[in-house]
């Protein structure tokens, strides 16, 4: 079986387009370094291996003085660069709703992006998982995926709303200035998700301009819209997400992910037994990236790891560690921490 190549949008290019030319750089010649064309900015709604784009990314900050031209494409992220959905998210009645359009629609918008919310008590936590097949998606598509995020939130909650605080899993740069000036709230780095802390009753605040009949509208003309990438979307891509999401938290059990997503246990094992694959393949997975992310956060103790991993025990977490690694996690983190 082939396996799909993950995509994006090109609204991303486009909006890179414009940000570099802003910056007084050519993104023409920044495409061609790539192997994107130019009808990448010229196509109504075309996909582009999101792994280009990533590599886009990352060679425009080297060049430009470690911009960071990912949240820069983000502040300047507007409610129709989310595509055809964008008809649907205007109309919602909550941003919980909205979250919700976002993910039942996630085919038209990129197989590689995942939100969950975890709810407690006082606050909630709107958390992006990238699922693109590298140990660490980035930081450059990271902060660009909680910035346009931002965006959503504010077209619901009003353009002076500001979180709770914002968080990156990857380290700080040496200014945070831009990142506060976009964010404007507390931002977290080394943290343990990527992902927006708000209070939860923000979820739930009533749009007063929520029109439930343009909202049905809307549904209709995306009814058709075409999805061959929703197969892309698969339940063990939506497990591992949902997984990442709940495991910094301390949830893990096959139980609790069946539940965020909506099946019953046997359910969820049946389905994934017919793609091929199994629970504890996905939890191997998602507790693998985190375990290699959280190794090269030097602050980080090895108790730590195993905590944000899913071990209560250091022992069985070095254990499990060898097996896939084939060296003890101390071993690993003196190869690969950078100094």
């Amino acid at each position: 079986m082939s396996v799909a190549i993950p995509r994006v949008r090109n609204a991303s290019i486009r909006k890179y387009s414009h940000v570099v030319r802003s910056m007084g750089r050519d993104p023409l010649r920044m495409l061609n370094k790539v192997g994107l064309d130019q009808l990448c900015l010229q196509a109504d709604d075309i996909r582009v291996p999101e792994a280009s784009f990533a590599t886009l990314l990352e060679i425009s900050a080297t060049e430009f003085s470690d911009a960071p031209v990912g949240l820069l494409i983000g502040a300047d992220w507007r409610l129709s660069d989310f595509g055809p959905i964008s008809l649907a998210l205007q109309h919602q009645a909550s941003l919980a709703s909205a979250l919700r359009t976002m993910r039942e629609y996630r085919h038209l918008l990129s197989s590689t992006v995942a939100l969950e919310v975890v709810r407690h008590e006082r606050l909630a936590i709107v958390q992006l998982n990238l699922d693109t097949g590298r140990d660490l998606p980035g930081r450059h598509p990271t902060e660009l995926g909680l910035a346009a995020l931002l965006s959503l939130c504010r077209h619901q909650l009003g353009r002076d709303w500001r979180p709770d605080s914002v968080h990156f899993t990857h380290a700080a740069p040496a200014s945070l200035g831009r990142h506060q000036a976009v964010f404007r709230c507390n931002v977290v780095f080394n943290s343990d998700f990527d992902g927006i802390v708000l209070a939860r009753d923000d979820l739930q605040r009533l749009n007063p301009d929520h029109d439930p009949a343009m909202e049905r509208y809307a549904r209709h003309f995306l009814a058709p819209q075409p999805s061959d990438e929703a197969a892309a979307v698969s339940l063990a891509q939506q497990v591992r997400s949902a997984i990442q999401s709940l495991l910094p938290h301390g949830y893990h059990q096959i139980g609790q992910v069946a539940k965020t997503l909506g099946h019953t246990t046997r359910s969820l094992q049946r389905q994934l037994e017919e793609e091929g694959t199994n629970y504890q393949t996905a939890l191997n997975a998602v507790r693998a990236g985190t375990a290699v992310r959280s190794l090269k956060n030097g602050s980080l103790s090895i108790g730590d790891v195993a905590m944000l991993s899913g071990f209560s025990e250091v022992s069985s977490f070095s254990r499990w560690f060898f097996q896939h690694f084939q060296q003890t996690p101390s071993s690993w983190r003196a190869q690969n921490l950078r100094g």
